[in-house]
């Protein structure tokens, strides 16, 4: 398995191309290696804007405000991410906004930190305890499908969805050691 810092794979090109064909303009994230491919790819593209948070909620706020303003958005972010959005979930549930959400686990394959392992198996039951729909992807084959059918869920349908993103496609994250 590759590291998040080796060549893009397909499905994570797949997953900008789901996003720039539906309409999507603004993509909240906070920084995260599993998802840099996608955000290098919209802070190059003159049509989408990338918008750094310094934490998730900021982004469900984001998200939220970009469907007030006509604009499709959408949120990227680590597993680890998921318990600083609780609160600001219920705007989405009590206001009804599509609300989509592309979530890179940790802690449930070959994580060497044993701090992303709790919240890697509150994240899915978190997400549906606050009304957000939960699908995953496990195999790079699948993601396509997977996005585009929360994508219509959301834009379509009026959902709020996250995809979950196995960490067997993001694959084994290594620290290095200084010596």
């Amino acid at each position: 398995m590759n590291s998040a810092t080796d060549a893009p794979a397909d499905w994570q090109e797949e997953i900008f191309g789901i996003l720039k064909r539906g309409g999507v303009r603004q993509v909240a994230y906070v920084p995260d290696a599993g998802h840099s491919h996608v955000i290098r790819r919209v802070h190059a593209d003159p049509g989408m804007r990338g918008i750094v948070l310094t934490t998730e909620e900021e982004g469900v706020a984001t998200v939220c405000g970009a469907w007030l303003g006509g604009e499709r958005a959408v949120l990227l972010m680590q597993s680890s991410g998921v318990g600083n959005c609780i609160n600001m979930l219920s705007l989405v549930e009590n206001c009804r906004f599509p609300f989509l959400c592309l979530v890179t686990m940790r802690g449930e394959w070959a994580e060497f930190n044993p701090w992303q392992v709790p919240m890697s198996k509150a994240t899915q039951p978190t997400l549906e305890a606050m009304g957000v729909r939960v699908l995953r992807a496990s195999r790079s084959e699948d993601v396509a499908a997977t996005v585009g059918a929360a994508f219509d869920a959301v834009f379509h349908a009026g959902e709020s969805v996250a995809v979950l993103l196995s960490q067997c496609l993001i694959g084994r994250k290594e620290w290095e050691r200084s010596q």
